[in-house]
């Protein structure tokens, strides 16, 4: 069984996520959404990549993802900010490399590409683009991150850093080979029990692609008040914690909690 110590866990400082769901709020009040999650100290603003909003009114307020991140690039200063996650399916390989750069340098060199293969139906089937299957989606991903960090290579400018990766997903036999292959950070919600097991096999692709495992980051999300919960994930080798928050009225109270044990943890 795969140890927390092969992931070297202990050294990565806890870091915690926001993601700020872009649905049910105009778009000034998401930019003022991202400048107080900054000024409340987290360390990276996400949102995600969907065309209708995920709870609430299906048709409610809501807003494009990489767009809506350039207006967060420039309203912010110190923050990592990415998408929790670009789906790969809405745009061409090349051009999402082209957007990432573009937001790396609007916000000097934070951020980051968090990706993965798609899910939504109603979006893929209001904006005209084919569905497939999970399996045929995964392929495309494992297609098409080589052609992202290919076209980072030839594009000038440059991005201003090696941007990260971000791959969300749990699947043992698709995913988190391409986890092993493309990832420093990989986001899951699986829950404390099962991690270990999702890292014995994340180890054994990386192995299989001579990649050291200890790389990778493990990301999860922080849901409520649970303690208990939040403990276990850190002890299964967790340091990217993700919080996420809705419109239309923004309760930021479990930021503030979270940033608290953050801090706790990292003293």
């Amino acid at each position: 069984m795969v140890s927390t110590a092969d992931f070297r866990a202990g050294d990565r400082p806890v870091r915690i996520a926001v993601q700020i769901a872009p649905q049910h709020l105009p778009i000034a009040a998401l930019r003022d959404a991202a400048v107080h999650a900054e000024d409340l100290g987290v360390d990276m603003v996400m949102n995600w990549d969907h065309f209708y909003p995920l709870s609430g009114d299906p048709d409610g307020l809501h807003f494009e993802a990489w767009t809506q991140l350039a207006q967060w690039a420039e309203a912010t200063e110190r923050v990592e900010l990415g998408p929790l996650v670009n789906c790969n399916s809405y745009r061409n390989a090349n051009l999402q490399a082209d957007m990432a750069r573009t937001i790396d340098h609007i916000s000097n060199g934070r951020f980051v590409f968090g990706t993965g293969s798609g899910w939504a139906q109603r979006d893929y089937e209001e904006y005209g683009f084919p569905f497939g299957t999970a399996g045929s989606r995964l392929n495309d991903l494992a297609r098409d991150l080589p052609v992202v960090r290919d076209r980072w290579a030839r594009l000038n400018p440059p991005p201003v850093r090696r941007i990260p990766i971000l791959i969300g997903g749990a699947g043992e036999q698709k995913t988190l080979r391409i986890v092993a292959e493309h990832a420093d950070i990989w986001h899951s919600f699986v829950p404390p029990e099962g991690i270990a097991h999702k890292l014995e096999v994340l180890q054994g692709h990386a192995e299989a692609v001579g990649r050291d495992v200890a790389e990778i980051e493990i990301g999860n999300e922080l849901r409520g008040a649970d303690d208990a919960k939040a403990q276990a994930l850190h002890d299964a080798g967790v340091r990217l914690f993700t919080v996420g928050i809705t419109g239309p009225d923004l309760d930021w109270a479990p930021v503030e909690r979270w940033i608290r044990w953050r801090d706790a943890h990292n003293a």
